[in-house]
């Protein structure tokens, strides 16, 4: 018989994945080495009961990751929440600040989830890829400025044809079935903006900046103050002031953020 919420088996299985998310978690919070046989020490089991759930380190870390991306955005749509829902630049600016945030408090979480290569077609990682929470959440942020105040998008022939047929087919954490596909072009502003804010912050995270730069948060702010444009927000009505600004106010907020288990240098 099933029971609202599935079988007892079925419920008793997804605790079980629930636990294995919290205990690799702590592992990763500690510093601890991230491996099944931690994973199966640690929760009391042994490492062939755990292969029944997780059959390998790759399975692992899909599991994790993509949890540790649903709860991380969580955060960063809070961040956008607190401010009016017709300020889209400013909650587009508060989320990714709470990205850049969390990444320099969480520097393993963060590598786990976006710095671990997806080496093999097959992986279940590589599927997970378009149904990150963040992606969605920033690509949806910026489609709100867009449809707020809509500024310049590249026309399809205006795309080199690889990028064309990207866009118009992409395989990143993007809503894009409500855009159509003359429009697609600001799929590819999606992709630039990501790939600068993450650069930037992969960097800060890893350390591999002069750590005078990354507490004061000014290479990353440099990176909102040439990508405004992109998006409009460069125009004489104070936006990009006050972006800045609501963006530096978190920092400062935060001069802790450089966790404990960041790189030795950074501390």
């Amino acid at each position: 018989m099933t029971t609202p919420g599935g079988t007892r088996r079925e419920r008793q299985r997804e605790a079980t994945f629930a636990e294995i998310v919290a205990t690799a978690q702590a592992l990763l919070t500690e510093g601890a080495e991230l491996s099944l046989r931690a994973v199966a020490a640690r929760m009391g089991m042994t490492a062939p009961a755990l292969y029944r759930y997780v059959g390998s380190y790759q399975e692992l870390v899909d599991l994790v990751a993509y949890e540790i991306d649903r709860q991380a955005a969580a955060t960063f749509a809070a961040a956008a929440d607190a401010l009016d829902p017709e300020d889209a630049p400013g909650r587009l600016i508060a989320a990714v600040t709470e990205f850049r945030m969390w990444a320099l408090a969480h520097p393993r979480h963060f590598q786990l989830v976006f710095a671990n290569p997806v080496a093999e077609s097959f992986c279940t990682r590589r599927e997970l890829l378009t149904l990150a929470t963040s992606g969605l959440l920033m690509t949806d942020l910026i489609h709100d400025v867009h449809r707020q105040r809509p500024f310049p998008i590249p026309a399809l022939d205006e795309l080199p044809p690889l990028v064309r047929d990207v866009v118009l087919d992409p395989l990143i954490p993007a809503n894009v079935d409500h855009i159509p596909a003359e429009e697609r072009g600001l799929v590819w502003i999606y992709m630039q903006g990501w790939n600068q804010l993450y650069g930037v912050v992969a960097l800060e995270v890893m350390g591999h900046m002069d750590p005078r730069v990354i507490e004061s948060g000014e290479m990353y702010l440099d990176v909102i103050r040439r990508f405004a444009p992109i998006l409009g927000l460069d125009d004489d009505e104070g936006t990009l002031p006050r972006l800045l600004d609501l963006a530096r106010r978190r920092i400062d907020a935060d001069p802790s953020a450089i966790a404990d288990g960041s790189p030795s240098h950074l501390r």
